[in-house]
């Protein structure tokens, strides 16, 4: 959701001119004056050789930038750790046990695999741009670039609504999750202290920020390899139960019936979970929004996204077909609907193997990880606000950065909305949360396929503008194909993932399920209709803005992840 001064280069510093007293901005004013001359004159040449690197061979890497600056002092594995904290949280340690009730283990896996590679293509996608372009808020920026301005716009301020409102349920899920040791202690403390603390957290200079981050996964990082461990040795026979392998598989068999009998209802179990695990996934592209603060962008970016996607992929599908081997899918505590430990698969597995301690354990655990989480919402949404500011699609003032580059304004604003967890406390504010939450329902998958068709967006551009692939510090595998597959079934189960209304009809269910689809809508078109802007032209797409050029040197090719 590391501003060390050793001699970085001067690659990774920003200069604005409030980090300059007002002395140095009289006596650097003719300096200015010739690089904007020089900066004119570079942006002339390259609008008649699109492969013209801006900067001479004397000057450092450095972006072209407007509005906030940012210090570029992440490292890759900042980078890692802050998909991690957005992508582990309850949704890992509860929703698994919610999955393997509706669709059985064979389903479960099918489900979690088939979502993963529509995971890769958006990853890979967004290691293309985000290493070519690396801008912070980058899915944004990439729709308003590449596509549309209004999709830039409706998908960035749904998205940031669904990271601000995301940390005020993160903050309740803290105060849920301590009333495991202490049923009657007061949610609102809890709720107040932790948002101090994660709000504070997050104007400290962003190499703190990262290390704190860092930490905070690593704790969860850590116990699903635990776990991993424990439930192999289950799975071979330590435990109350003996050796049990695939038994779980057979009895009470590898598919479930969800709503519907026959074939159809097994189909339908299996789109349920399908759906279920979209969200799941969600957070991994956070790799994207940390971009705009990576050192050396061409190196740790893709990088980042290679473990970031590989380091997910693997402790899911690994967690869960374990899970499906040593949980049966027919335990009643699967669907207890509980927001503790008692509702995790991790903890029934623990309980029916006959070990005690570890359901205060994975309880812990839990908690880190709805903190850590909390403190990637407030990062990956202040950034997101500020691409939207910079791109003139919020107020400025969100543009504002301070000397230890942190968007001050724009981690206010995110961080002001997690005193909504408030809302809790009371029956009726707790209903007005919910339909709060149910806006940001589809946030991460609008996301999702507006990161796939931006990049096709990218493609075209490259192409009008005579720039080949080949030049690029990273190439994406399998494009366009990827990138036409992503889109395709990340939209899909945009539109399908409230069919359960239709099934069983009900309109305030119905307006739950598709409330955040038809405010995007609504964003979209009343944008539109007010500045009445055209498509993006490739041609006159910007390839420009925020590229980080190697002029010593020519640029590593890297294919793949």
């Amino acid at each position: 959701m590391k501003a060390d001064k050793s001699p970085q280069r001067e690659a990774d510093m920003t200069f604005t001119s409030a980090s300059l007293s007002e002395g140095d901005v009289i006596a650097t004013n003719n300096s200015s004056q010739d690089a904007t001359e020089k900066h004119e004159q570079q942006q002339q040449r390259h609008h008649h050789d699109p492969h013209f690197l801006a900067p001479t061979p004397s000057q450092p890497l450095q972006p072209v930038q407007t509005g906030g600056e940012l210090h570029r002092n992440l490292s890759g594995r900042h980078l890692n750790f802050i998909a991690v904290g957005g992508t582990i949280g309850t949704g890992f340690f509860l929703g698994m046990g919610t999955a393997l009730a509706k669709a059985g283990p064979a389903g479960c896996l099918i489900a979690y695999v088939f979502v993963g590679s529509v995971l890769w293509c958006v990853m890979v996608c967004l290691g293309e741009m985000a290493t070519y372009i690396p801008t912070a808020g980058a899915f944004s920026a990439y729709a308003t670039r590449f596509v549309d301005d209004s999709l830039g716009f409706a998908v960035g301020w749904l998205y940031w609504f669904g990271w601000a409102i995301t940390y005020a349920l993160s903050l309740t899920a803290a105060g849920l999750i301590i009333q495991y040791w202490a049923p009657n202690f007061n949610i609102g403390i809890i709720i107040a202290i932790f948002w101090t603390v994660f709000t504070l957290a997050n104007f400290l200079p962003v190499r703190i920020f990262g290390e704190l981050e860092m930490y905070l996964s690593s704790l969860k990082v850590l116990t699903v390899m635990g776990f991993i461990v424990f439930g192999i040795c289950v799975a071979a026979g330590v435990g109350q139960e003996g050796v049990l392998g695939f038994r779980f598989w057979h009895d009470p068999g590898a598919w479930h019936e969800f709503l519907v009998p026959g074939a159809v209802g097994k189909f339908v179990g299996v789109w349920a979970v399908l759906i279920q695990a979209s969200f799941a996934y969600q957070g991994a592209e956070l790799v994207g929004v940390g971009a705009g603060e990576a050192r050396d962008p061409k190196k740790t970016v893709p990088r980042a996204i290679r473990f970031t996607y590989w380091g997910i992929m693997s402790l899911f599908v690994a967690t869960m077909f374990l899970i499906t081997m040593i949980v049966p899918s027919n335990d009643p505590r699967l669907q207890s609907g509980s927001s503790d430990a008692s509702a995790s698969p991790m903890v029934i597995a623990a309980q029916r193997a006959g070990v005690r301690v570890l359901p205060h354990i994975i309880n812990a655990v839990l908690l880190t990880a709805v903190l850590s989480s909390a403190n990637a919402n407030v990062y990956s949404g202040s950034r997101v606000l500020l691409a939207l500011a910079e791109d003139g699609q919020a107020p400025r003032i969100f543009c504002t950065t301070n000397r230890r580059g942190i968007p001050t304004w724009a981690v206010a604003g995110t961080a002001a909305f997690g005193l909504l967890g408030f809302l809790n406390l009371s029956a009726s504010g707790g209903k007005a949360f919910d339909w709060l939450l149910n806006i940001s329902g589809v946030a991460g998958l609008t996301t999702w396929a507006s990161t796939c068709l931006s990049y096709l967006g990218f493609r075209r551009a490259l192409r009008a503008q005579g720039v080949p692939r080949s030049t690029l510090p990273y190439v994406a595998p399998l494009q366009p194909w990827a990138a036409v597959y992503g889109l395709f079934f990340n939209v899909l189960v945009m539109f399908t993932q409230g069919f359960t209304v239709f099934i069983d009809w009900n309109v305030s269910d119905f307006f739950a399920a598709y409330i955040s689809l038809i405010l995007f809508a609504v964003l979209w078109a009343g944008h539109k209709l007010w500045y009445r802007q055209p498509f993006v032209d490739p041609a006159k797409a910007d390839l420009v803005r925020g590229r980080l050029d190697q002029s010593d040197r020519p640029m590593v090719v890297v294919e793949g992840i």
